[in-house]
């Protein structure tokens, strides 16, 4: 068991020493606020703290930030340590305070402070201090805790972590379920005249599948290698510029749902239109739960657009427990600096919510359309993020879509590389 010394208890470094040692290191831990029972303690220890205190301790000096009450801009200054960025320098038996930086970056402290937003009115990545500092593509906090349990070791011999395995978590976005099938007679006239397509016909008279189905080979594919993927549908019942789903009421909608809850886990996509509105997403959460015949308690945010703490208040409110959109719709790379799923910190009320959240890092979209990746260097971004969440015990979540992996022939190739990554996803 681990003792924790702090002069005070407060509820952002009860959460980071939960994340940190229950969650991470697989410890028992306690956190105390007395003096003479910390130094009494016959065991591994950690003097959070400026005072000094008496035996074979661990001297963590903290940085202030975990203290502290509002949220104000940090100010912030990184150097390296075993080849790594790091900030809040403090002096002890450690260079920087790893709990208030770990806490900065998982509870996204920074996407409270003004920020610029991006063309699609999300926070733009180009604020973070991740890709600022050239850190985006690294699990940043992951890398930390490894290096901090070996600290830890060396000063106490007897300390036994048990790390979180690696798992790998294929997700999918049903944005538009298919191509030209099941759209209705307007849509598909007025698709022909504005865009005239020899496949949209033989799609239509029936002489070849829709080119975004792809869900039987996905089907088999979860089969061969037994995974356990999540599917997120999008159920907007209007269409707009960025809802162009077909109606969720549509019978062959209805069943694509009901078909998928009937084998894997399913998720909400939350309309663009919802936009965070706690009744829009009541509502398409109601139906969803309907066509599936099941509780959803899983959401990711259609085009990535959330705002903190507001989409993730509502989100809660509305019953979702797991929320997997934490991530860049602008660009790949680890958003929390984390490969760990964690609970959601609200930083406007100082509580510790039972939201948990599951950062992604890899996005078909982000490779093709923000990236301008070729399908050989999205393959080694793929391999990339896969190994390194590998590296640092962490789950590798990643989201593709169904128009992207199905038959299109923009995305031609793309379905041969997903089948060659998953065959090695897991190994």
């Amino acid at each position: 068991m681990i003792l924790i010394y702090s002069p005070s208890s407060n509820p952002r470094l009860q959460y980071i020493c939960r994340f940190i040692f229950a969650e991470q290191f697989g410890v028992t831990y306690n956190l105390t606020t007395h003096a003479e029972s910390f130094s009494t303690h016959d065991g591994a220890k950690i003097n959070y703290s400026d005072e000094t205190l008496a035996g074979t301790i661990f001297q963590l000096r903290p940085h202030g930030l975990l203290s502290e009450a509002d949220v104000r801009t940090q100010p912030i200054d990184c150097f390296e340590i075993n080849g790594q960025k790091a900030f809040f320098a403090t002096a002890g038996d450690y260079p920087f305070d790893i709990f208030s930086a770990a806490f900065y970056l998982i509870s996204r402290y920074e996407e409270y402070l003004p920020h610029d937003l991006d063309m699609y009115g999300r926070y733009a990545h180009e604020n973070s201090l991740a890709f600022r500092e050239g850190f985006l593509k690294l699990p940043l906090v992951n890398i930390w805790l490894q290096q901090f349990a070996k600290s830890l070791t060396e000063k106490f011999g007897s300390l036994k972590f048990r790390w979180p395995e690696y798992k790998f978590q294929p997700t999918y976005d049903i944005d538009m379920a298919w191509s030209f099938k099941n759209k209705g007679i307007f849509r598909n006239l007025g698709g022909f005249f504005k865009k005239p397509s020899l496949n949209r016909l033989t799609v239509l008279t029936g002489m070849q599948k829709d080119p975004y189905d792809c869900y039987d080979e996905l089907d088999r594919l979860h089969a061969a290698y037994k995974l356990d993927p999540v599917y997120f549908f999008l159920v907007a019942t209007t269409n707009s510029a960025y809802d162009k789903n077909i109606s969720p009421y549509a019978h062959p909608m209805w069943q694509l749902i009901k078909r998928h809850a009937k084998k894997y886990s399913i998720g909400l996509h939350p309309s663009w239109k919802s936009d965070s509105k706690l009744p829009a997403i009541e509502k398409e959460k109601k139906i969803l739960e309907t066509a599936a015949k099941t509780a959803v308690v899983f959401s990711r945010q259609h085009y990535i657009k959330f705002a903190a703490p507001t989409t993730f208040a509502n989100l809660w409110d509305a019953g979702i427990r797991e929320e997997f959109s934490m991530g860049y719709g602008s660009i790949n790379g680890f958003r929390a600096s984390t490969a760990s799923s964690y609970f959601w910190y609200d930083l406007q009320t100082e509580k510790i919510t039972q939201l948990r959240i599951h950062p992604f890092c890899f996005m078909d979209a982000n490779s093709h359309f923000e990236q301008k990746f070729s399908l050989a260097e999205t393959t080694a971004e793929l391999q990339y993020y896969a190994g390194i969440c590998k590296q640092v015990n962490g789950t590798f979540i990643s989201i593709f879509h169904n128009n992207i992996l199905g038959s299109d022939p923009a995305f031609t190739g793309w379905w041969e590389m997903y089948e060659a990554f998953i065959a090695q996803a897991q190994r």
